[in-house]
């Protein structure tokens, strides 16, 4: 009969080992229950915090949709007339910067035909009335017997003074 009180003992250590077993599951449910308990009250919390928001949000958009389509296509109308009149305005200061080109071609052109026509016409004159006058002067002071005019002796060959030649020069 040793079998059966071992078996007795068997029976006493698993229902032991049940008991401790349910009481950790009892343990666990309370546990889990207290937990999802909690995750509901923060949810509920939650809920009722972000669903006036969302609503908010949306009635605003709702109603800001027109006026932002607005902006958007007034940006878009502007941008396009601000890069025709950039353009515009680029095509003009070119044409611009060729006529100043021109124009300052042009009277570059006009002063070096002044400056031609003043040195034939005035300057080119007077140098051959200068020369003319003096030797006309040159001619009347030898005539005269002065040698030399302006501190100069004429047709000395002493090398201090100029030759008649030079003198018509």
């Amino acid at each position: 009969m040793a079998t059966e009180g071992q078996f007795t003992v068997l029976l006493w250590e698993i229902g032991i080992a049940l008991a401790v077993e349910i009481g950790v599951l009892i343990a666990i449910l309370l546990a889990v229950q207290k937990s999802s308990s909690k995750m509901e009250t923060i949810a509920d919390d939650l809920h009722k915090r972000t669903v006036p928001i969302l609503d908010t949000t949306n009635a605003l958009l709702t109603t800001a949709k027109p006026q932002i389509e607005t902006i958007v296509s007034n940006l878009t109308e502007t941008s396009e007339k601000l890069k025709y009149q950039v353009d515009d305005i680029v095509d003009r200061t070119r044409l611009q910067v060729v006529r100043a080109d021109e124009l300052v071609t042009r009277t570059i052109d006009k002063v070096e035909e002044t400056t031609e026509f003043v040195q034939h016409t005035v300057i080119s004159p007077i140098k051959q009335l200068s020369g003319l006058l003096q030797g006309v002067t040159t001619g009347i002071n030898v005539l005269f017997g002065r040698r030399g005019g302006h501190g100069q002796s004429v047709g000395r060959g002493n090398g201090a003074g100029a030759s008649r030649d030079e003198m018509f020069i």
